[in-house]
């Protein structure tokens, strides 16, 4: 059995999400099992991986982040989410603390999101 936590990744930037893939599987207890550009699709994808937790972007060009917390959780619901935004403002943090998910800056470093995926998951088991 594969003990690490699998991670869906919803950005709309391919260049985010790419980078982001990196340096998540440089952790050896973290694997990315899917990444997708759009909110809309991240329900599906996380299903389909068994992920454990989806990071999400919280501006997507089809849905907010809350709505896409939403459509993880129905049809997921085992799948923790946490939040990540280049804006910290009050839009986020409301749909964060909604969603119970955790809020995490994309300025905020790689160490900082991977601790919040980590605390997500240990919730979530």
């Amino acid at each position: 059995m594969d003990p690490s936590v699998r991670v869906v990744l919803v950005d709309d930037s391919d260049v985010f999400r790419e980078s982001m893939g990196f340096l998540l599987e440089s952790y050896p207890d973290l694997s990315v099992a899917g990444s997708v550009a759009l909110g809309g699709d991240a329900a599906r994808t996380c299903s389909e991986v068994a992920a454990d937790v989806a990071v999400v972007d919280y501006r997507l060009p089809d849905l907010d982040g809350g709505e896409a917390a939403r459509e993880i959780r129905e049809a997921c619901p085992g799948t923790a989410v946490v939040f990540l935004s280049a804006s910290l403002g009050q839009d986020e943090a409301d749909a964060a603390r909604l969603a119970g998910a955790p809020l995490v800056g994309k300025d905020a470093g790689v160490d900082a999101l991977v601790d919040a995926i980590r605390a997500a998951a240990e919730r979530r088991a």
